[in-house]
This record gives structure tokens, sequence and C-alpha cells, in this order.
């Protein structure tokens, strides 16, 4: 007992001089943001770069239907990306753009160059290097594909946050339309264009937890993040061409790539409800089984829950399936050669046992 103590008081004091951290980076960013755009700029930015956010992390966090991430590393990922990640590509970036000046004599070429290779090797590199660290650091709460995507998505909505706070700030300040017609083209028509860059490194390691060859997992994250700069590089070198050549990009090469992930999602689902079947065939009813281990069958479960037994049953169910799923992937795990775990084993079946007799 005292060495859990012991553990959850490290997790915690880490967790607070990360928070600490991430509040002084944002901070930062948001000055330095304020100093190009204005005080104005800054406020209206602000409000239009966050009114999008809760529909996105809403539906990146449906996708995670089996096993929901707990929500302090979630948080942990926003903040990492809307904080760390943005003000340290900020620094970057300036820094690139001075030594493409110099070498090129021209602020033209300094911004298309800075655009072109610096923000796709940089901004990409910081917010993988989130996701590489919850990888090695947070190994059992990241068991596969669903995970990656899932803390890739996080990371890379709080980038894009703070980020579109600058480009609309900077709109508002050009005067016109340009505020609302940035805020189309950027929080409608291509929000997800970062959550799809770095989605890249979140498949890369979720394929590298999940498999046991060597060579995915030497591979894997690395040709991840490699193809999450390359798109990240074709989507800025098409709109630093023309806007033809962009709108090109956006249908053969974005929207191909989004279906993509989409569809690697799917199978990825599919491979967690066999997992949950397997592992969780001989603590079930084949009719109960049946809806802990179907995306669909589990909605229906709660909300069957919710209208017989009501918010206390709705609460039930939904506890009752994340131990289910916490059960089946530390039986996985165990299978695999990590650490057998026999008392967290069984204090998981004696939970799920205690929620089906409230059921």
């Amino acid at each position: 007992m005292s060495a859990k103590k012991t553990n959850r008081g490290a997790s915690g004091c880490c967790l607070g001089c990360f928070s600490l951290l991430a509040l002084g980076a944002g901070l930062l960013t948001l000055l330095l943001i304020g100093a190009n755009v204005g005080f104005d700029g800054l406020l209206v930015g602000l409000v239009m770069a966050c009114l999008p956010v809760p529909l996105y992390v809403g539906l990146a966090l449906w996708i995670d239907r089996y096993e929901p991430e707990p929500p302090h590393l979630l948080l942990m990922a926003f903040m990492w990306g809307a904080c760390l990640a943005v003000c340290a590509s900020y620094i970057l970036n300036t820094i690139n753009s001075v030594y493409f000046y110099q070498a090129t004599h021209d602020a033209a070429a300094a911004s298309a160059l800075g655009g072109i290779i610096s923000a796709p090797i940089v901004e990409e590199s910081t917010k993988g290097l989130c996701l590489f660290f919850l990888f090695f650091w947070k190994r059992k709460e990241f068991d596969g594909i669903v995970d990656g995507v899932v803390y890739a998505t996080m990371v890379a909505l709080g980038f894009a946050m703070t980020e579109n706070i600058q480009y609309y700030g900077s709109a508002i300040r050009s005067g016109g339309d340009a505020a609302g017609a940035l805020f189309v083209l950027r929080g409608m028509m291509s929000p997800y264009s970062h959550p799809l860059f770095t989605s890249m490194t979140g498949i890369g390691l979720g394929w590298a937890a999940q498999s046991d060859r060597w060579l995915v997992k030497l591979f894997a994250p690395v040709t991840g993040l490699f193809l999450a700069m390359a798109l990240h590089a074709t989507w800025n070198l098409t709109a630093t061409v023309h806007i033809q050549a962009w709108l090109a990009a956006y249908a053969l090469v974005m929207m191909p790539a989004a279906l993509g992930v989409g569809i690697v999602v799917l199978f990825a689902l599919g491979r967690e409800g066999r997992l949950l079947r397997k592992h969780l065939a001989h603590d079930m009813s084949p009719s109960e089984l049946s809806s802990v281990s179907s995306v669909w069958g589990r909605i229906g479960y709660s909300i069957g829950k919710l209208f017989r037994k009501g918010p206390g049953g709705w609460l039930a169910s939904e506890q009752f399936l994340q131990v289910a799923s916490e059960l089946a992937f530390l039986r996985n795990r165990t299978e695999r050669g990590f650490s057998q775990e026999i008392d967290h084993e069984q204090d998981l079946l004696m939970r799920m046992q205690q929620l089906r007799a409230r059921l």
C-alpha cells in the first residue's frame, strides 16, 4: 500500500510540475502572439480558435470506445500541444526563418522555406515527442493504434487551437473579411489537418505497441513520424504554390489520407473487439459478451441501462464496460509476456462482479 501511495505521490508531483511548465509556456506564447496581433486580435482570435474545439475533442474521444484513456493523460496531451509544442515550435521556426533569410536575402523565400521545411520538421517533432513520452512512460495506457490516434488527435487539436489564434488575430488586424474567410478555411474546411499529420506518428507507435515483431517496433514509429512530416510539408508546399494546387492536394492527398486513417481505426477497433471476446469468454454469458465486445453493442447496452435503471444505471454500465475492457487488455498484456499482475486482475474481476450485481 505504501509503495502505491509513493508512486501516486511521485506521479502527482510530476504532473504538477508539467502543468506549471505548460502554463508558463502557454502564457509566453500568448504574449508573443499578442505582441504581433495586438490585444483585440489576440482576444477575438482566442475566441474564434476555441469555438470548434469541444466538438472535435468529442469526436476524438468517441473513437476510444473500448478502453477510454485516463482523463488526466488526455488533458496532458492537449496541454502539451496547446502550450509546450506551440511555444517550442514558435521559437524554433522563428530562428530557422532568420537563417533562411540570411541565406536567401529574400523575405518571401525565407517565409516559404520556413513553411515547407522548418514547420513540418519542427512541429511534428514537438507534437510527436509527447506521443513517444506517453509510449514509454505510460505503456499500460498505450495498447495499440486506437490509443495512438486518440493521443495524437488531442495533442494536435491543442496545437491547432493555439496556432489558429495567431492566424485569426493576424487576419483581424488586416481588416476586411479576412478573418471570416480564414475561419471557414481553417476552422471548417481543414480542422483535421494537424490531427491527420500527427496521427501518422500515433499509428506508428500504436502499431509498435501491439506488435511482437522487433522490426515493426523499430521502424513503425520512425516511419509514422516521417509520414507526418511529409504530409505536413505537402500541405504547406501546395498552399505556398497556388490555391488550385492546395485544392488538388486537399482532394487527392489529404482526403484519401484521412479516409485511410479512418479505415485503419475501424480495423483497430475490430481487433480490440476480438481481444475482448477472447479474454472475457469465460467470465460472461454470450449475450453479455456480445454487448461488451461491439462498439454499437456497448452503446446500446448503456442506453438500455439508462432507460431501465436511470442515470445511476447508466453510470454503473459505463463503469462495468470500462472495467471489463481493462481486464481484457490486462490479460492480453500478460499473454504477450508483460509483467503478470494477479492482484490487479483479481481486483478487476471483483469490481466487475459488483457492478454486474448493481445492474
